[in-house]
């Protein structure tokens, strides 16, 4: 590993295996946190790995060609993902976001799909499955994901210029891939499909109009999110935030806009339609209006580290308790053990950073510690 790479391999391993309770929350059971907020979705990394660089997640001066990234014995198996998500489906998990890095890069993700959509909650229904990617292969995989039983995709798109498209994802991938494979999920039934655009003052904000010109009409739901400080290597800066009441701004200057009522509690978007009905558009709000108070989502990382937070600094290593860890004198456990430790850890949480962030004056809140990063624990 070069001298400049920041090591986050051993930042992986910043985690602590969950104790085992002497009692287990029955299957169908509401478990809350310490601030109320239930477990509804489980966002699933299943891979550390991505074919761009975008700069604000995998900056080329960090994921070079000397970053380790995770051996595949080191990645959780198939098995043990839907083991892990069959215990959270178990806690009243309703939606499973599959992740990255770039999930469609992770060989044979199509079994992984097909084995998470047999899950069922304790009413018997099945679970909203989706997946966030980048659309770079999505065209020539579309169908078979569809087959399989994903329900939707939302694609992370942050320009509809190519130059500009080609500049930040810094591996001069031209954005008409990316727009085929919108079509092709469209076309595959994954709908509505999501376009999530990262918006950065100075960097790609004079897109915002152009996106939106571009996709009235298409059927897509496009958000824009505020530029987020997730983890510590794209040098993230208050100033480069876009508010999303600017952005409502900017747009009301050249569109009428109707506001729309939340789909689901706990939705990180306010929405809002054109006034012909042609685009619905969110905005994402996760610095300047921090929505910490209705957040009900856990994330799991390729190699089993459960994370409570985009901004976590430590994670829970549920590996060591479906493989053991004989080094840490971690035994395996069965199903009804492993679904009691998640509830507990569940229960203990109390994580709202970026409420305290924003208490504490935007850049300079808490904390120092080094947090989990984006390309790990997915979005």
């Amino acid at each position: 590993m070069s001298e400049r790479t920041i090591s986050l391999v051993d930042h992986r391993y910043a985690a602590s295996v969950p104790a085992v309770p002497a009692q287990t929350p029955a299957p169908g059971s509401t478990v809350l946190d310490r601030l109320g907020r239930p477990l509804h979705d489980l966002r699933i990394s299943v891979t550390d790995r991505c074919n761009f660089r975008c700069k604000y997640c995998m900056p080329k001066e960090i994921f070079d060609t000397q970053y380790e990234f995770l051996r595949h014995d080191e990645l959780l198996r198939f098995e043990e993902i839907e083991r892990v998500a069959r215990s959270f489906v178990e806690l009243g998990v309703r939606k499973l976001r599959i992740t990255g890095g770039e999930p469609l890069l992770r060989r044979g993700v199509e079994d992984l799909i097909g084995m998470l959509a047999r899950l069922r909650g304790a009413d018997g229904s099945p679970v909203e499955l989706t997946m966030t990617t980048n659309a770079s292969a999505l065209a020539r995989k579309a169908q078979a994901l569809r087959a399989a039983g994903l329900q939707r995709v939302t694609v992370s798109l942050d320009a509809i210029d190519d130059a500009v498209f080609r500049r930040m994802n810094d591996v001069d991938f031209p954005v008409a891939t990316v727009l085929e494979g919108i079509r092709a999920a469209q076309a595959a039934g994954l709908s509505p499909v999501k376009v999530n655009m990262v918006v950065q003052r100075g960097v790609n904000d004079h897109q915002v109009l152009p996106m939106i010109e571009h996709f009235r009409g298409s059927g897509v739901v496009l958000r824009f999110i505020e530029y987020m400080d997730v983890g510590t290597t794209n040098g993230w800066r208050m100033n480069q935030v876009v508010p999303a009441a600017e952005l409502l701004q900017h747009i009301e200057a050249r569109h009428r806009l109707r506001a729309l009522d939340p789909n689901v509690v706990g939705e990180t978007a306010e929405r809002w339609t054109l006034d012909d009905g042609s685009l619905e558009i969110g905005l994402i709000s996760s610095v300047t209006r921090a929505f910490c108070r209705d957040c009900n989502r856990a994330r799991l990382s390729m190699e089993g580290k459960l994370y409570l937070c985009l901004f976590a600094a430590h994670g829970h290593d549920l590996r060591a308790l479906l493989r053991g860890d004989a080094q840490r004198g971690v035994a395996a456990v069965d199903d009804h053990a492993l679904r009691g430790a998640i509830a507990q850890v569940w229960n203990a949480r109390a994580d709202r950073y970026s409420e305290l962030r924003g208490a504490h004056g935007g850049e300079h809140g808490e904390p120092a510690a080094r947090r989990v990063e984006m390309s790990y624990i997915g979005g």
